[in-house]
């Protein structure tokens, strides 16, 4: 049975990224998977990584479970906004603190290439935006993507890691948002293979 830990990377209670995550769970959840689920707006911490890689701040609670469920997961789901090219902040925050090294990745002594630590696992990342996907493509080349997919995600060892971005939500029609909807729970069905 397939093991996918579900984060929702808005900080609102209720989003289109909500949305999509409840579609690819069912979808999962169809597929035969075991699920958890996280909420970025549920996780109270300090976000900020006031002395970088020098010395430690103690985890939160939510961190330490974010972490188990980054650890118990074959898949990773993360469904967020697309924010000024990047993730909201405070999903940021969750990365500064939890992805460190000796828990994403290490840095051998005497050795140039760091250590993927997280090898094993691949994600789907469902992303939501006011740009349309090709605009973010031609004018941007979609940095939340390549953030999340090759410095995050790629660079502790979590691979393949496929992309849904849609938008413009804003504007987008009643069908059209129910078209995504569906494309999410696809995308989880196809996951718990």
């Amino acid at each position: 049975m397939k093991k996918i830990f579900i984060w929702v990377g808005h900080p609102r209670e209720t989003s289109l990224s909500h949305g999509m995550a409840d579609h690819f769970e069912a979808g999962a959840r169809a597929g035969g998977a075991d699920i958890r689920r996280m909420h970025l707006r549920d996780m109270d911490f300090d976000p900020d990584l006031e002395e970088g890689y020098h010395s430690r701040k103690e985890l939160e609670p939510c961190l330490v479970d974010w972490r188990e469920n980054i650890l118990w997961a074959d898949h990773l789901c993360w469904a967020y906004p697309v924010w000024w090219g990047s993730m909201p902040a405070k999903m940021k925050g969750v990365i500064d603190r939890a992805f460190l090294p000796g828990f994403a990745m290490d840095y051998p002594e005497g050795k140039v290439m760091w250590e993927k630590r997280l090898k094993g696992r691949s994600a789907d990342l469902l992303l939501t935006s006011d740009a349309p996907p090709w605009f973010d493509q031609i004018v941007n080349g979609r940095p939340a993507k390549l953030q999340a997919k090759n410095t995050i995600l790629k660079f502790s060892g979590i691979s393949p890691t496929k992309t849904l971005q849609v938008g413009t939500v804003k504007t987008a029609s009643d069908a059209k948002i129910e078209k995504w909807l569906k494309a999410a729970e696809t995308r989880g069905r196809k996951a718990a293979r």
